[in-house]
């Protein structure tokens, strides 16, 4: 009885596992390249920035403007060069491209992200 309990259990790991890995592939196939990059900022969409031009932006926020988050958008892509929060988080993110994609700074409650509108 046991020996068909453990195989029944790999089973279904195995579908789970598969039906997941199959998920995953159909969210990633139908991601598309983002055409925008929006700047919230404590819930509030305060920028919103075109990928077709390079730039390099300093986004101040908070009181008297005393939280500073350096976006860059180049090639395509869009990251944060430097921050002044203390876990730099959203400094060591990977590079954003794709609809949907987001970095957060939780600490300047900020959050860039990627959108095709």
């Amino acid at each position: 009885m046991p020996k068909s309990k453990l195989k029944n259990d790999l089973i279904l790991i195995g579908v789970i596992l598969s039906l997941t890995l199959i998920i995953f592939a159909i969210y990633k196939l139908n991601q598309k390249d983002g055409t925008k990059v929006k700047v919230i900022i404590d819930s509030k969409e305060k920028y919103c920035y075109n990928f077709n031009n390079d730039t390099e932006v300093v986004i101040q926020s908070g009181k008297n403007n005393q939280f500073e988050n350096v976006l860059v958008i180049e090639n395509g892509e869009a990251f944060i060069k430097s921050a002044n929060c203390p876990d730099k988080i959203c400094v060591a993110h990977r590079k954003i491209s794709k609809t949907g994609e987001t970095i957060v700074c939780l600490p300047h409650k900020l959050v860039v992200e990627i959108t095709n509108e």
